[in-house]
């Protein structure tokens, strides 16, 4: 509570204090851009060309409301921020949004120009103040020019072939990342756990102690496949993304599947909890074929062939192992 009724109220600002926060607001906005670009060059050199010149189009803004500043309060701009403010909109970490895909950061760059727009908008319709008003809707007419000029600089520099070109390189990775280390994670966690599963089942016939097992079969074939994932590639040569990710993306997705079949042990009726978890089983496994029909294009029926196959024979030996 401290921390809120320390920041200020943006109807408690002057015209001083809101152009001081324009400004600093527009520098944040253009690092943003930057930050963007960099992080898109080699791979996306266009829509790095993109946030370069909406980078260059705040600086410009900036520069503006700097000389407009200078004009009416002198030279010393009063040090306010976006956080100083209750009820400014706020920007999120680069770091929470540049790793999650081309799609999702120019959407987060639409997005900021019209959140901007919007809160000036509402905060001139606000004031009583006419050169208040004033100010803050030649605000708000300047973030909607900002979006009008994004939307010409993405013609410029971001043609159909190259847009088209660089969200295939986009999914290409994303799959590489995450989508195969995340799949051949759920095939092992799934396919690979049901013979020790399955086995304790039948030969214990106690829910218990099978869950137990699946709980240490799963939890271990995941540490096992994530460190394995990470250590195998470190994705400088192959492209396949940072080993972090695909561990995670693995070792979870290995666990994950493993415990799906587990889990249903913890109903106390032995065959209640095996009848639900072969009806887990027969789900897990045809997710697995979708994601590879979707994702990596393997034709349905030669995907359904290989893991329905695959499954029931681990799946039979585990019942037969358990049963001998």
């Amino acid at each position: 509570m401290r921390f809120i009724t320390q920041r200020r109220r943006f109807s408690d600002l002057s015209d001083q204090e809101v152009i001081a926060l324009a400004i600093s607001s527009e520098e944040d906005d253009a690092q943003i851009y930057r930050t963007y670009a960099a992080r898109l060059r080699a791979e996306f050199p266009a829509t790095a060309a993109v946030f370069d010149g909406m980078a260059l189009e705040e600086d410009g803004h900036r520069a503006q409301l700097i000389a407009l500043h200078r004009e009416r309060w002198g030279e010393t701009i009063p040090l306010i921020r976006r956080e100083h403010v209750a009820g400014y909109y706020a920007r999120r970490p680069v770091w929470l949004i540049e790793n999650l895909g081309l799609e999702r950061i120019r959407a987060e760059a639409e997005g900021m120009e019209r959140d901007a727009e919007r809160f000036y908008k509402m905060a001139a319709s606000r004031t009583s103040d006419a050169s208040t008003r004033d100010l803050l809707g030649r605000l708000a007419q300047a973030e909607a020019g900002h979006q009008h000029t994004a939307s010409e600089l993405e013609k410029a520099h971001l043609t159909g072939e190259e847009k088209e070109s660089e969200d295939q390189s986009a999914h290409r990775q994303f799959v590489l990342t995450y989508v195969q280390p995340g799949l051949a994670g759920l095939m092992d966690g799934s396919v690979s756990t049901l013979a020790p599963i399955f086995a304790t089942a039948f030969a214990t016939q106690d829910t218990h102690t099978t869950f137990l097992v699946g709980l240490a079969a799963s939890v271990g074939a995941g540490i096992s496949m994530g460190f394995t994932e990470a250590a195998s590639d470190d994705g400088a040569l192959s492209g396949r993304g940072s080993p972090v990710k695909r561990g995670f993306a693995a070792g979870i997705m290995t666990a994950l599947g493993g415990l799906g079949h587990a889990m249903p042990y913890l109903i106390p009726h032995f065959w209640t909890a095996t009848i639900t978890a072969f009806l887990i089983v027969f789900f897990e496994l045809w997710a697995i074929v979708w994601i590879q029909n979707r994702y990596m294009d393997t034709p349905f029926l030669r995907a359904a062939f290989q893991v329905v196959l695959g499954g029931a024979l681990v799946f039979a030996a585990g019942v037969l192992i358990g049963g001998g």
